[in-house]
């Protein structure tokens, strides 16, 4: 074989692969064309087992396999309540689940018990009359993944330019269909209870956080102000107490005066005791003078016989 017929047959190869890939992508669907309209959706209220999901979008093809490998004949429903362009990959929040009826159909007990068993819930979604709908082919495992990088895109925009209040996306895998809806009425009755609890613990915490913070901040403010108010009432009460003394302590003339008079009277009465007390130890004193004076005397008279003239002293030295 020569070397001309096997760059052939490697050319040849090369075409059937390169045309291979090329029919596998059409069949996907992935250059099918979108349409989007609003109107009523293609599924009315419905049933599901789901479990409730937080992270990237991306991982949530392991969840339909789960949910599939349980119930493979049944529809899978994913919803999805966070823009992804706006939240973190992370903090995106969803579920993935089965349908277990729709309209006006009972559930299949033992499917609901198998479900509940794996950790699924089941909760039921109202009948909306009019959502943002699309729709993509379903002909392989790599649709749902093809659908959502070609129906977001254009349903955001959808929502966008028109300015509608449209939430959760919900993509329903049906036959061979995938219907992808966006309600404009009723939104909260998508929600499930674990998206609610989630909500209103973040707001509980963000509440707390700001109480503290609010708190922290009030802290200096509620300790100097009660200081503060002690000190003014502080200085009110001496003011008010000085008043009265102030009023006391300026007394009238006449009292001035008779006060001042009373103070002499006072030091003049003391005075004069003073002056008493000492007049008497005089007295006293001058009466031992005269014992021992007339002692002397009449030693003298015995002596010398001259009484008279030592009398004479005596007085004069008392007068004296």
């Amino acid at each position: 074989m020569s070397d001309f017929v096997i760059l052939l047959l490697i050319l040849f190869l090369i075409i059937c692969l390169i045309l291979t890939v090329v029919g596998f992508v059409f069949y996907t669907g992935l250059f099918s064309e979108v349409v989007i309209r609003t109107g009523s959706p293609p599924v009315k209220n419905i049933t599901i087992a789901y479990k409730f999901r937080k992270g990237s979008y991306k991982a949530s093809g392991a969840a339909f396999t789960e949910s599939c490998s349980i119930g493979p004949k049944l529809s899978s429903v994913g919803v999805f309540y966070d823009d992804p362009n706006q939240t973190q990959a992370d903090q995106c929040r969803y579920v993935v689940g089965s349908i277990l009826c729709e309209n006006e159909e009972k559930p299949d007990e033992e499917l609901q018990r198998l479900y509940e068993k794996f950790g699924y819930k089941v909760i039921s979604f109202p009948e909306v009359t009019c959502a943002v709908t699309s729709s993509f082919p379903n002909r392989c495992t790599l649709s749902p993944v093809c659908g959502a990088y070609r129906v977001y895109p254009e349903l955001q925009q959808y929502i966008k330019e028109r300015s509608l209040n449209a939430y959760p996306f919900l993509e329903i895998c049906k036959g061979d269909l995938i219907h992808y809806m966006c309600p404009l009425e009723n939104q909260k009755d998508f929600c499930v209870p674990e998206l609610l609890e989630k909500k209103t613990s973040e707001e509980t915490v963000e509440h707390k956080d700001a109480e503290v913070t609010e708190s922290a901040a009030g802290e200096p403010e509620q300790k100097s102000s009660p200081v503060i108010q002690e000190v003014v009432e502080e200085s009110r009460d001496m003011v008010e107490a000085s008043v009265p003394l102030m009023e006391s302590s300026q007394p009238s003339l006449g009292e001035e005066e008779g006060q001042s008079e009373d103070g002499d009277q006072g030091g003049k009465g003391s005075s004069e005791s003073v002056g008493s007390g000492s007049s008497f130890e005089e007295l006293d004193m001058e009466v031992e003078e005269e014992k021992e004076e007339k002692k002397n005397e009449v030693e003298e008279e015995d002596h010398n016989g001259q009484q008279k003239p030592v009398m004479g002293e005596t007085i004069g030295n008392r007068e004296e």
